[in-house]
């Protein structure tokens, strides 16, 4: 039997509402003063109708003139009608409003993810992620809509009635006020009750997202494995541990309509019962009596009004919670002030670096990391402007880390990296990544035009460069060939592993770095999409520094110096010459041994 822990009671400091609200309303200054306009008037005319009925039923039993039943009739109609009118406008502004603002915050929330270093995307999956921008932002478009104003104009409606009672008989007016002020003591608590299990529930979606994302990306894998059974058991064991999280919360959210009711019939009857000697003993006329229960009626509106807004306000808290986290996660990488290197070619050079990537167990903020899963050791050497490092180790070694280090999506525990002398953390990241590019194996697509893959969106990339580019690499009579060439979608459906590494080189072509990173770029070609390659890599190559990763002999043998790792550790570096000559030499034996066998 599933048990269901109790959230941790979630406390939001005001200042966080007020923060978002003033944040993503002020530039929409003008749709929410036309929105508070219109239910301003709105309430207005729910106070007033009900004392156009009471003069209407007053004037009738005292036998007055037919016309001034009339003008009433019409009075009234006319007010029920505008009321009407603005309660569709408002709707419309505050729709408006709401969409706005939340489009924004998911902006917003995007681009800082984007922003934030690779160790936090490292500790989260895809689906998590989408639902912290999407689904929690979802749960917020009523928070800047309705509850930003309609609360306030609800509030509003309801002190206005409570004043127009205290007018008409200090007693009823006490009465009722007296009322209220327990009822909205009441449906607070009952609020607050809920908050901590509609963040459960917020959590237990974004688990739940994180695990269909992650098991759709590996259908393949899953399929030739065998392994649909595990996947599907998993999938209702999350269910099974969903489900009472969600029952819980929509109970907690169902006692506040429990709640509301039985408060509006206590105070149906509290208003009778008070106005009821009051009629007998003739303070008051039969029109009044109506009108005090109208507005005990009335009263009930922006009461349900604002419990169905502070229920909203539920998920409200949950969301701004995991939104204002996630906007408060920044990022280990410090932005640097800036380097000026106007060399084509930069020199890269480490120092003494030490890096071991972080356990997903998160340590005291206040606290040197102590558990890290040590990749690379004492990592020093000097690459001149120009020159081709190959990079070789077996896999595990840390190749990958060494350029991931250098492109700057993680900074060492020890030791610094330079490019030209200036160290990579006094740089701003932009320039470290203009001037630095890293290419894989495994090319990153997007369902859109072959010009904009290649520009990456930049529409200050002419087609005369693009095409340029494809000449260079040979892809250009493929491209020629498609029925709408550079404004082909494109996809990795569509398209080898060939020409998908080709497009990638391309990319690096119409970027112009400095230094290059191959990653293992030529592994998944075939020899005649390779010697494409080969070829666009001697001109790309030309006039700057490169670092070259991969397990063939022929592309390592275009290298001007070697570096060998071992388990994070420098096992040999030096000039290609000079070590392939040493018959004593590791780089020596690989040669002969063969770089596919030992390096695999």
């Amino acid at each position: 039997m599933n048990t269901v822990v109790k959230p941790p009671r979630v406390q939001i400091p005001v200042r966080q509402y007020f923060g978002l609200l003033e944040e993503y309303l002020k530039p929409q200054r003008a749709s929410v003063i036309l929105m508070a306009v219109c239910l301003l008037f709105s309430v207005g005319l729910q106070l007033l109708n009900p004392q156009i009925v009471r003069f209407f039923m007053d004037t009738a039993q005292k036998g007055g003139a037919q016309s001034e039943l009339v003008k009433a009739s019409a009075v009234f109609i006319g007010a029920s009608f505008f009321q009407q009118v603005l309660n569709v406008a408002a709707t419309y502004f505050s729709t408006r409003v709401g969409w706005t603002a939340t489009n924004a915050l998911r902006a917003n929330l995007a681009e800082h993810c984007l922003k934030l270093d690779l160790s936090f995307h490292k500790a989260r999956t895809p689906g998590e992620l989408i639902e912290r921008v999407d689904g929690d932002v979802s749960t917020l478009a009523a928070f800047f809509s309705n509850l930003s104003i309609h609360l306030g104009g609800n509030v509003l409606l309801l002190l206005g009635v409570l004043v127009v009672m205290t007018l008409e008989d200090w007693r009823i007016g006490a009465s009722l006020s007296v009322f209220s002020i327990l009822a909205m003591l009441v449906l607070a608590r009952v609020r607050n009750l809920g908050t901590p299990y509609w963040k459960a529930v917020r959590e237990q979606n974004a688990t739940f997202f994180g695990f269909i994302g992650e098991q759709l990306s590996g259908t393949e894998d899953i399929r030739s494995s065998g392994a649909t059974q595990y996947v599907m058991r998993s999938f209702f064991e999350r269910l099974k541990t969903w489900y009472p999280v969600v029952w819980r919360s929509n109970m907690l959210g169902g006692s506040m309509w429990v709640v509301f009711e039985i408060l509006m019939a206590f105070g149906t009857a509290l208003a009778f019962g008070v106005a009821a000697p009051l009629y007998q003993n003739k303070v008051i006329s039969l029109g009044t009596v109506y009108l005090i229960y109208q507005y005990t009626r009335l009263l009930a509106e922006p009461l349900d009004q604002i419990r169905n807004q502070l229920q909203e306000l539920q998920r409200a808290d949950a969301g701004i919670s995991r939104v204002t986290e996630l906007l408060a996660t920044s990022s280990k990488l410090i932005d640097g002030q800036g380097a000026n290197w106007s060399e084509r070619a930069l020199e890269v050079e480490f120092r003494g670096v030490h890096f071991g990537y972080e356990d997903d167990v998160k340590p005291d903020p206040s606290e040197q990391p102590e558990h890290l899963e040590k990749v690379l050791e004492n990592i020093s050497f000097k690459l001149e402007a120009g020159k081709v490092l190959g990079l070789l180790g077996r896999t595990g070694s840390g190749k990958t880390t060494l350029a991931r280090l250098l492109m700057r999506f993680y900074d060492p525990q020890h030791g610094e990296i330079r490019l030209n002398g200036i160290p990579l953390t006094s740089a701003k990241l932009d320039q470290v990544r203009s001037r630095v590019t890293l290419v894989t194996q495994n090319v990153e697509l997007f369902q859109a035009s072959i010009r904009e893959n290649l520009s990456f969106f930049d529409p200050s990339v002419s087609d005369t460069r693009i095409w340029a580019a494809l000449e260079e690499l040979g892809l250009h009579d493929w491209v020629r060939r498609l029925p709408r060439q550079l404004d082909a979608e494109l996809s990795s459906a569509n398209l080898s592993a060939g020409e998908a590494q080709l497009l990638a080189f391309t990319r690096v072509f119409l970027r112009n770095p400095s230094v290059i990173i191959l990653d293992e770029a030529s592994s998944r070609l075939d020899p005649a999409t390779e010697a494409l390659l080969e070829r666009a890599v001697t001109k790309l190559l030309t006039g700057r520094t490169a670092i070259i990763i991969a397990h063939r002999l022929q592309t390592i043998l275009r290298s001007d110096k070697i570096l060998i790792l071992e388990d994070g550790k420098m096992l040999e570096y030096g000039s290609t010459k000079i070590l392939g000559n040493d018959p004593n030499s590791r780089f020596a034996q690989l040669r002969r041994t063969g770089l596919e066998e030992v390096l695999a």
